[in-house]
């Protein structure tokens, strides 16, 4: 069997991938393969099978990113830390760039042509390298995302590509059993080193020294000197090609003492025989002089090697098949490995023995790395890569007012004092707890007594107890008081908890570590906290709850997200539930204030002095107030824990248990505190003393209603207008609309100020507008004859007959409209007007210039008078006319000093005073020719406006306008937290928010029959008087109710109504096989459920039953539509089947389940597919239980035939004996084993790709999305 392509000779063996990678046959002596007796630091070894006995439980796989793939078979990290970025290379030849941290997918290159083996980041550069088994080393720049170059020359598949750490060098490995070293920067081939004769695996440069390893299917592992060649790139970089080596060769003398190539650059120094089979994988120690190696003997073995020699060390067992890469850790005396038999193993390094191993179900490993600056592994298998952790970095600390306790890596407790900022010296020894690369998990600090309570994973959990020296030295023999338990912390002076997580047991113990008292929860717990003096904090699966020590019980609980940590504030009022994504506020009575969400992991969180929680994801430091808001205080570089807030300083500790000091700027969350609490001079403050800026700031003012506050934030003109106009100040907004000087800007502020009926504001707009229109409209309103007659003026001298004969209508200038219609022609209108107002001379006069005869003209029989306009009784165009009242809001106040000593309470409204001073005067009017008395252009009569302040006295009785009282639908809205009572209330929004933080809703478009039918069930109208609106009356479900606080509004449909009623209908439909109008009637009860109140646990447990049964019959009759719809040609027979058969998996009522499999029977039997239908009709006989007639009696003949002949015709994809879901979207089965995602409301099973998308069943949640789940009761 040949694997492809190539000049090797392929021989045939066994195989270890997916290519036909053969093994020799062995040409050398064999040698014993017993370890040496001594291990590297002289210890007797233990036997290479026994599993270290003090690493029981200790250590976990954490893993912090998965990726879904094609099998991986090369895996890179960047070498900077604040490059979160690993590359993959897979089997399908494509290239990954992901984003770990974050879990995104960056960037892919696919120019290669067949798998990818290798990958490598430079250390410094924006480039990669990759090696395939097209024969080609491909260089890219993953800044451009494009391939540099290509470099050729090597004659079979690329296994390993690895950039130098200070040379211009790439070094591969190839299975035309060849080592080749390349300079990147001339783009060629400097040096072939020669000697393997079968594949080469894996080959890579030492980190500090001028050597190389590689490993072959050769059974050999070999070591390079390549100094040779570093000396001369020092000197003079020479370079030749492939030809010109060969060229060099067959010149050559053959005692010249060069190599097949002719060239000396690289000299094997060791050649190391041990395996028995092939070599996969080979590596360097960081720092040692040691090589590890992984072979298809399923051996791991460890090299020593000296300047003049190199020997086998020992060997690790317990691979049971193919080992494939094996590294040494580069901080722990470790090795990692793994192979083929699906597992990741990790060894002591001094003693070989095996720590722990991971083992996936069904993916074979094939490389393992570790990061070369922080503590980060990658593996990469048959499904794609994983990145992990093997050990948690969080230091154990605790904090007790100015001073930090904590651990440090070397595990010893220390002190530190945030005043002074001072560390003292070791004052705990924890060496003996535990081994060196296991930290201790938590810390707990009594003051009274000066000890702490320190817990570990050693052991499946322990917990010591030791006493601080008083004076601040420190011992190496510590002696403490140890037990068994995961968590321990005190509750008071004398008594500490402990949690078993194995009994589930709580243990309140004394001093001596005496056992007062146990607790023993109903509920699995996942941990326990300090829930304040005497309490304690139980941590469940979905929620937490709050036990009473002293009264043995539980007195409260709260859903949420499975907690990992609990903050409390420093008064102790609230607390910080921190989940790995999200962060839930609650009072110290777990009362819900508020939660967020974050799309990467939450590491830590302290309160400040001022109520605010500031918490620390991977790379930010952020905030959140008691009301949800929240914003990013500040980037990290890397992650933080942080301890304490004072002030401007975060004091923090870093993942190597180090205290760091960052300053922030706590300036944008004081503020938003400030404006939440109504601490007006505050915000004043801090407006005055700070440089608060930005988009971010003003959006949140605006949001909150505030746009007289976002302008004092605000220097673009354009936005200080938008946000005067919000908030009504005319001043602003008129100063600002003079800078900007646009005719959309004036035109907004005509409206607005026309609003506010400021008509001084409105003329000058339509001036700068030159809406004469307009303008003659406003003086008649205002009756203003004085400009009226300039009007008239400026129409004649524009030549519009239409204005003027508008204005002198207007003014009832009946000569001027005469004088008009004669310019115009319109003799006979002029004779009428003239006629009308009794003009006689002029109608003569009219007829002689016109040369017609009274007689020619045709007048009504009845005439009417002159039009006249009423005459002005006041003149009102003297004063503005407010239509509003022009109060200050109270941040105004305080910003113009008009209040002191203000509070929300007592603050009382003033007026603002008018203050309306035009100086520029519609300069850029047109000017009236032969007006002497208008000095350069036409005076509007701005001049003659004097606005008066009003006197002390008037101000001071002014108490503003009635403020209205809080409605009931705002009450609705603040005594209940479900989404119903707010659809009620007509709070849309807060509705659709609420529904989006318990189930996920994006799609709100079914919802809205419901809504509006909730919304007009709450009120009633009744009439009233003539010409008054209507009486508004609410409708309440609890109206016997007096407490304003509890009062709730009805909802429509209640949970009996709809089972008895839509529920049984929808029955009916399925069986008059209506099943169309029965998903719609289904997927409508869903509807009315998502918004609904119960009053009690078990209604919330019916109705989550209701939920399950209509997932079940919507997901069941949609698969049924779905077969029917395709027909049964022999195209889509098979998926008819298929289709059939997962129908027959619906949770239905038995009646339809019948229906169900007799229908899957009969297609089944129709197909030929005899077994398949015997096991239908097999569950349709258990099913009937004898009543089925002549259905069971056709079922039993199925059965028959299916005995005869058990086989099937159409091989479909179903298990009848496994356990699945089906998914809703795909509608393919979804076995135990296989990863999938869920619709948080109905929980209807997906395939992940489906994650993110809208539900197939409600047609409401988001698939996938995290949410707290449906509230329906208070």
């Amino acid at each position: 069997m040949h694997r492809g392509a190539g000049p090797c000779q392929r021989l045939v063996g066994y195989a270890t991938d997916a290519t036909n990678k053969t093994e020799p046959p062995k040409t050398t002596t064999s040698r014993s393969l017993l370890p040496s007796p001594l291990s590297l630091n002289g210890q007797l070894l233990q036997s290479e099978h026994h599993r270290d006995p003090t690493m029981a439980g200790e250590m976990q796989l954490l893993t912090k990113f998965e990726s879904k793939s094609s099998r991986a078979k090369g895996i890179a990290f960047h070498p900077n830390p604040n490059r979160p970025w690993i590359l993959t290379s897979l089997h399908n030849g494509t290239i990954q760039l992901w984003d770990y941290r974050m879990g995104t997918l960056l960037d892919r290159f696919e120019e290669h042509d067949g798998p990818v083996r290798g990958i490598a980041f430079h250390p410094t550069k924006e480039m990669f390298v990759s090696g395939g088994d097209d024969y080609k080393i491909k260089v890219w720049n993953y800044k451009t995302r494009k391939c540099l170059f290509t470099l050729n020359g090597h004659l079979d598949y690329v296994r390993t590509v690895f950039f130098h750490h200070e040379y211009p060098w790439i070094l591969s490995a190839s299975d035309d059993q060849t080592i080749r070293i390349w300079n990147w920067q001339s783009r060629t081939c400097i040096a072939i080193l020669t000697g393997h004769n079968h594949y080469v695996m894996c080959a890579q440069f030492h980190p500090k020294e001028d050597l190389i390893v590689s490993a072959s299917l050769d059974q050999t592992v070999r070591v390079w000197d390549i100094s040779n060649l570093r000396k001369k790139s020092a000197v003079a970089p020479q370079t030749m090609t492939f030809e010109e080596q060969m060229a060099r060769a067959n010149s050559a003398a053959a005692g010249a003492g060069g190599d097949l190539f002719g060239n000396q650059d690289a000299v094997c120094r060791f050649v190391l025989d041990g395996h028995d089979r092939g070599v996969n994988w080979v590596s360097f120690h960081p720092t040692l002089p040691l090589i590890v190696s992984a072979g298809d003997d399923r051996l791991v073995k460890l090299w020593r090697m000296s300047e003049t020699k190199a020997w086998e060390v020992d060997t690790c067992r317990g691979h049971f098949h193919n080992a494939c890469a094996a590294l040494f850790h580069p901080r722990q005396e470790l090795l990692l490995s793994c192979g083929e038999d699906k597992t990741l193993r990790v060894w002591n390094l001094n003693t070989r023995s095996s720590v722990a191993s991971f083992r996936r179900e069904n993916d074979r490993f094939w490389v393992v790395v570790a990061h070369p600056e922080i503590n980060l592994f990658a593996a990469g298998h048959d499904s794609g890569v994983m990145v992990f952790k093997l050990e948690r970095e969080r230091p154990a600390c605790s904090v007790h007012a100015n001073s930090l306790f904590w651990v440090t890596k070397d595990k010893y407790v220390r002190s530190y004092d945030m005043t002074s900022n001072t560390t003292s010296q070791n004052l705990v020894s924890l060496r003996k707890l535990g081994n060196a690369w296991t930290q201790p998990r938590t810390l707990s600090y009594n003051p009274a007594e000066r000890s702490v309570l320190v817990t570990s994973s050693v052991d499946n959990g322990v917990f010591v107890l030791a006493n601080l020296p008083r004076d601040g030295s420190g011992s190496e023999e510590t002696e403490f008081v140890r037990g068994s338990g995961n968590s321990a912390f005190w509750v008071a002076r004398n008594r500490f908890a402990v949690f078993n997580k194995a009994s589930n047991t709580i243990e309140i113990r004394d001093l001596s570590n005496a056992v007062t008292k146990t607790i023993k929860p109903t509920q699995p717990l996942t941990d326990v906290y300090y829930g304040g003096a005497g309490m304690l904090v139980f941590a469940f699966a979905a929620g937490v709850g709050l036990y009473d020590i002293a009264q043995g019980k539980q007195i409260a609980d709260l859903q949420t997200p499975l907690i990992k940590k609990v903050v409390w504030s420093n008064d102790g009022s609230h607390v910080a539930l921190l989940g790995k994504h999200t962060v839930t506020i609650a009072t110290k009575n777990l009362e819900q204030v508020s939660s967020l969400h974050e799309t990467i992991r939450i590491k830590s969180a302290t309160w400040d002095d001022t109520g605010v929680l500031l918490y620390s994801t991977l790379n930010h430091i952020k905030y959140t107030l008691l009301n949800g808001d929240n914003g990013i205080i500040r980037t990290l570089e890397q992650p933080m824990y942080l301890v304490k807030v004072k002030g401007k300083n975060v004091f923090c500790l870093d993942r190597s248990a180090k205290t760091v000091i960052y300053s922030i700027d706590p300036t944008e969350y004081r503020f938003k505190l400030a404006l939440v609490k109504r601490n007006y001079e505050e915000m004043l403050h801090i407006i005055r003393t700070s440089n608060l800026v930005g988009q971010s700031i003003i959006s949140y003012l605006q949001k909150k209603g505030y746009p007289e506050i976002a302008l004092q934030f605000v220097q673009d003109p354009q936005t200080r207008f938008a946000l005067a106009l919000e908030c009504g100040n005319l001043d602003i907004a008129l100063e600002e609309a003079k800078t900007l000087d646009r005719p959309e800007v004036w035109t907004k502020l005509g409206e607005e100020a026309l609003r506010q009926g400021n008509h001084q504001v409105v003329e000058m707009t339509y001036q700068k507008q030159k809406a004469f229109d307009k303008l003659s409209f406003l003086y008649l309103a205002t009756g203003n004859q004085e400009k009226l007659g300039r009007m008239l003026k400026i129409a004649e001298h524009r030549g519009d007959y239409m204005s003027q004969f508008q204005n002198s209508l207007f003014l009832g200038d009946v000569e001027s409209r005469i004088r008009m219609l004669k310019e115009c022609d319109l003799y006979p209108l002029a004779y009428m007007t003239a006629k009308t107002a009794g003009l006689e001379a002029e109608a003569q006069e009219i007829l002689e210039a016109c040369g017609m005869s009274e007689e020619e003209i045709k007048m009504p029989n009845k005439m009417g008078g002159a039009l006249q306009p009423p005459a002005v009784v006041s003149k009102t165009f003297e004063a503005n006319w407010p239509l509003r009242p022009a109060s200050q809001s109270k941040f105004e106040q305080t910003l113009l000093n008009q209040v002191a000593n203000m509070s929300l309470e007592d603050a009382p409204a003033t007026p603002a005073e008018e203050k309306w001073d035009d100086a520029n005067e519609a300069a850029d009017l047109i000017d009236v020719e032969g007006d002497e008395d208008e000095e350069g252009g036409w005076d509007m009569g701005d001049d003659d406006i004097v606005m008066e302040a009003p006197e002390e006295e008037q101000v001071a009785e002014d108490v503003g306008p009635a403020q209205p009282g809080t409605s009931e639908a705002d009450l609705w809205v603040r005594n209940s937290p479900l989404a119903a009572d707010h659809v009620a209330a007509g709070s849309f929004e807060s509705a659709m928010q609420l529904l989006d933080r318990q189930i996920g809703a994006v799609n709100f478009e079914p919802l809205k029959p419901r809504f509006m039918a909730i919304f007009q069930a709450s009120k009633t109208y009744l009439p009233a008087g003539a010409g008054l609106p209507s009486l508004e009356n609410h409708v309440r479900r609890n109206p016997d109710e007096t407490d304003s606080r509890k009062i709730l509004p009805v909802i429509p449909r209640d949970l009996s109504a709809v089972a008895t009623d839509e529920l049984q209908e929808a029955y009916k439909l399925v069986k008059a096989n209506n099943i169309g109008e029965a998903v719609t009637l289904f997927r409508t009860i869903l509807h009315t459920l998502l918004l609904t109140a119960v009053s009690s646990q078990s209604e919330a447990e019916e109705l989550t039953q209701l939920v399950e049964v209509c997932k079940e019959y919507i997901l069941g009759l949609s698969i049924e539509l779905t077969r029917r719809e395709i027909g049964t040609d022999a195209e889509q027979l098979k998926r008819n089947l298929e289709l059939a058969a997962y129908f027959t998996r619906a949770k239905l009522q038995p009646a339809h389940k019948q229906l169900a499999l007799r229908s899957a029977m009969n297609s089944a039997y129709k197909a030929k597919n005899f077994d398949s239908a015997a096991k239908f009709a097999h569950s349709f006989e258990e099913l009937v239980n004898g009543g089925g007639g002549k259905a069971l009696e056709q079922a039993r003949m199925i059965i028959q035939a299916g005995d005869r002949n058990p086989r099937d015709a159409v091989e479909i994809d179903f298990d009848h004996f496994a356990e699945f879901e089906v998914c809703a979207a795909s509608n393919t089965p979804i076995y135990a084993s296989s990863p999938s995602v869920r619709c948080p409301f109905d929980q209807a099973a997906y395939l992940p790709e489906y994650k993110g998308s809208v539900c197939t069943i409600c047609q409401v949640s988001a698939v996938g999305q995290n949410a707290t789940g449906l509230r329906v009761t208070i």
